[in-house]
């Protein structure tokens, strides 16, 4: 995306004059009015942002905001959204999806779309159910997960969305929650600066479906044991005192989780996100348990790699000047070369 251009706009600006259509009580509402009062420090025209999504509750987005937008079909948002990107560098290009839509009949254009790293900001809304067609178990749902479509208890085993984005080698991965505002809008805030694809994904809570979800992750009593913050450059400890901390075992494989104080400083881990090695990364990803112990948010990964938008206009910008050259070279050997017509 070209740089922005100073612009002065406001919460009310990106609020289009659609009804708002979720059920009452829906995550997505606290998402949808974060990133309206998130989209004016961007300082973009409206007319310059972009949101495309696929099919299911998170994809009536683009309706909601006062910008140009897609309801496209299911699973192909990325898709759509890469031709967009590639061909239109002057816009801002966001990608609205849910976890049935990425991961199921989605998931070869979203590990594609990571992979080339193309220059769109992902955001996927994991609420571990599918919610628009009445509450089918969904690609995150867990394990023995009783729905509608699996009433003895699903047997699939779930993708951990963060690990299958690392695993596609995306350039930017991170995860928060629908509920904390402030976290939210400071991932978005990094995302929107990244060249290259942003993943996000926004755990989100589906209260006819799926409630509850995530409470563990939110609640105060359990909150501070369950959740661990990812902060470039600070020690990885957590809990309400940071009575524990996550350390890389000696000899080992993976990462664990210690009590501080039982711990040598020295052995804590500080977060670092720009590791180049995904491995660090995708091992921050295993840490949590089924029941959501130990599950970081923030920033997992920003690394700088060339976006496949740039490499492709690069290679059309150099072909057209080697058929420039050639037809110029062609049309002057023409005009140097006398009569171009035999009278008889």
């Amino acid at each position: 995306m070209s740089e922005s251009v100073s612009i002065k706009l406001t919460t009310k600006d990106f609020k289009s004059d659609q009804e708002v259509r979720w059920c009452p009580g829906c995550g997505d509402y606290a998402i949808l009015a974060a990133v309206q009062s998130f989209m004016p420090e961007l300082g973009i025209p409206r007319e310059r942002i972009v949101f495309i999504s696929g099919i299911g509750c998170s994809s009536r987005f683009p309706y909601y905001m006062n910008t140009y937008g897609m309801h496209s079909i299911h699973g192909r948002a990325p898709a759509i959204a890469t031709g967009l990107s590639v061909s239109r560098p002057d816009l801002s290009v966001w990608v609205v999806t849910g976890d049935g839509d990425a991961l199921s009949i989605g998931g070869n254009h979203l590990i594609h779309a990571l992979r080339r790293n193309v220059n769109l900001k992902i955001l996927l809304f994991n609420n571990k159910i599918y919610g628009l067609t009445k509450g089918q178990y969904s690609p995150t749902s867990e394990v023995g997960k009783i729905t509608k479509s699996t009433p003895v208890g699903s047997t699939d085993s779930p993708f951990n969305p963060i690990s299958l984005a690392l695993g596609a080698e995306a350039s930017f991965v991170a995860r928060t929650i629908d509920s904390d505002r402030k976290h939210l809008q400071s991932v978005l805030r990094a995302a929107s600066q990244h060249q290259g694809s942003a993943f996000i994904e926004i755990y989100q809570n589906c209260n006819i479906f799926n409630d509850g979800a995530f409470d563990v992750l939110k609640e105060p009593a359990t909150r501070d044991d369950f959740l661990i913050r990812l902060e470039h450059g600070k020690p990885i400890t957590f809990g309400a005192d940071g009575e524990w901390c996550v350390v890389h075992p000696p000899g080992g494989f993976g990462l664990s989780v210690e009590r501080t104080a039982e711990t040598d400083q020295a052995h804590v881990l500080v977060h670092d996100a720009t590791v180049a090695d995904p491995a660090y990364a995708f091992a921050l990803s295993r840490l949590p348990d089924l029941d959501l112990r130990h599950t970081p948010i923030g920033l997992f990964r920003s690394v700088d790699r060339p976006a496949y938008d740039n490499l492709v206009r690069e290679q059309v910008t150099a072909a057209q000047s080697k058929l420039t050259r050639g037809l110029d070279e062609e049309f002057a050997a023409l005009l140097g070369s006398g009569d171009t017509w035999t009278i008889l």
